[in-house]
C-alpha cells in the first residue's frame, strides 16, 4: 500500500540549542511559532482531499525537536492528530526529534497517541563532528534512543548529513557503518549546506569551514546508499526538500545544493554500471545497446544527458541506442554488443564499489 506523509513543521520549538548549520525557516519554510487548531486543520484537510482511500497516511510533525516541546503543547498537537485517527481518516502519527529527548516516559506517551514512526536526528555518530556541529548530544545518546525505541515496537528513522565541520571521508563511513549497526527501519541523508544566518555562514565566511564538493557529496552518498541498501536499510530521502525560502537569492550561501540531488547520485551509479559493463566486453564498442526499465531511463542518461556525453568520450562509443523495456527490473542495466549480452544491477555495482 502506497503511504503518504502530511507534514506539520513545529519550527525550532523543544530545541535546547541552535546546531550551527540550522535555519529551519529556509528549510522548512515560513510556518507561524505556533500551530494552531485551525491551521492544523487546514493543512491536513487540504491534503486529504487528494488522496485515494487506500493510501495509508500518517500526519508527521518535522522541524524542532518534537519530545522536547512543553508537554502541553506536545499533547494538544497530538491531540489534533489523534481527532482524525479516531474518524478512520488518517492511520497514525510519525514525529522528529532529538536522541537525547528519548526516555521511556516521553516514549510512552509517543504510544498513547498512535505514533508509530519516530526519525531521529543524529546527523553523526563522531562526537567530535557533533560538537563542532553544536549538536548538543552524543553518538550513545543515539544508541540509546533506538535501543528505548526498538523495544517500544516503534518504526525508526535515522537523519544524517554528509560534511559537517570536523567530517572527513572516513569518519562518514564509520558514521554509516556504526549507523547500519543500530538497524533503523528507514535513512535520510543530505550533505551539508550553508544558509544565511547561521554559525556556519560565519565560519565559511571567516574561511574556517569549507564545504565538500559536488563531486565529493555524491560519492559519500553513493557509498552510503550501496551500504544501506545492501544491508536491506531504504534510504528514503537523498538531499533537502526543496521550499520557496531556498529559492530566495542569498538563502544558500555556498555547499552541494541541488533540487534534485538524489537524482545526481542515481545518475552517477548508472554511469558506474554503464562503465563496468563496457569494460567487461573488450575492445568493438562503436556501437552499443543499453536495456532498462522505463522508469531508470532519466537516470541513466544523467542531468542534460551527461552520461551519454561521459560514455562516448571515455569508451570512444559512437552511436548508443536506449531500449525500455518495462518487463526489466528497476535498477538493472543490460548491454547489447555484437549480439552479446551482459547485465549488472544497481546491488552488484554498488557492493564493488
Amino acid at each position: 500500500m502506497a503511504q503518504k506523509i502530511i507534514p506539520i513543521f513545529v519550527i525550532y520549538k523543544g530545541c535546547p540549542n541552535r546546531c550551527v548549520y540550522c535555519n529551519e525557516r529556509i528549510t522548512a519554510g515560513d510556518y507561524p511559532d505556533r500551530i494552531t487548531e485551525d491551521l492544523f486543520r487546514r493543512i491536513v484537510d487540504k491534503h486529504l482531499k487528494s488522496l485515494d482511500e487506500y493510501v495509508y497516511i500518517q500526519i508527521a510533525f518535522y522541524g524542532g525537536n518534537f519530545t522536547g516541546i512543553d508537554r502541553n503543547y506536545q499533547t494538544e498537537l497530538l491531540e489534533y492528530a489523534e481527532s482524525y485517527i479516531r474518524k478512520g481518516l488518517v492511520n497514525s502519527v510519525r514525529i522528529s526529534t532529538r536522541p537525547d529527548y528519548i526516555d521511556e516516559d516521553r516514549a510512552e506517551l509517543l504510544k498513547n497517541y498512535h505514533v508509530k514512526t519516530v526519525e531521529i536526528g543524529a546527523q553523526s555518530m563522531v562526537d567530535e563532528v557533533l560538537n563542532l556541529s553544536n549538536r548538543g548530544h552524543s553518538s550513545d545518546d543515539v544508541r540509546r534512543a533506538m535501543e528505548i525505541l526498538k523495544a517500544k515496537g516503534f518504526e525508526t528513522g535515522i537523519h544524517l548529513m554528509a560534511g559537517l565541520p570536523g567530517d572527513t571521508e572516513e569518519r562518514f563511513r564509520y558514521t554509516v557503518e556504526e549507523t547500519i549497526k543500530l538497524h533503523p527501519h528507514m535513512v535520510r541523508i543530505h550533505p551539508t549546506i550553508v544558509f544565511q544566518d547561521t554559525a556556519l555562514a560565519k565560519s565559511y565566511q571567516k574561511g574556517e569551514y569549507k564545504p565538500i564538493s559536488m563531486a565529493d557529496a555524491i560519492k559519500l552518498c553513493k557509498y552510503a546508499l550501496g551500504k544501506f541498501e545492501t544491508a536491506n536499510i531504504p534510504v528514503i530521502r537523498l538531499g533537502l526538500q526543496m521550499t520557496r525560502e531556498m529559492e530566495r537569492e542569498g538563502s544558500i550561501i555556498a555547499g552541494p545544493h541541488h533540487p534534485a540531488f538524489r537524482s545526481l547520485v542515481e545518475g552517477s551509479i548508472f554511469l558506474d554500471m554503464a562503465s563496468k559493463l563496457l569494460k567487461s566486453t573488450g575492445p568493438g564498442k562503436e556501437i552499443a545497446t543499453f536495456l532498462l526499465n522505463p522508469k531508470d531511463a532519466s537516470d541513466f542518461r544523467g542531468m542534460r544527458n551527461q552520461n551519454i556525453k561521459s560514455i562516448k568520450e571515455r569508451f570512444d562509443v559512437t552511436e548508443i541506442s536506449i531500449r525500455e523495456d518495462s518487463k526489466q527490473e528497476r535498477g538493472t542495466l543490460a548491454l547489447v554488443i555484437n549480439g552479446k549480452i551482459s547485465k549488472l544491477s544497481k546491488f552488484q555495482s554498488l557492493m564493488d564499489s
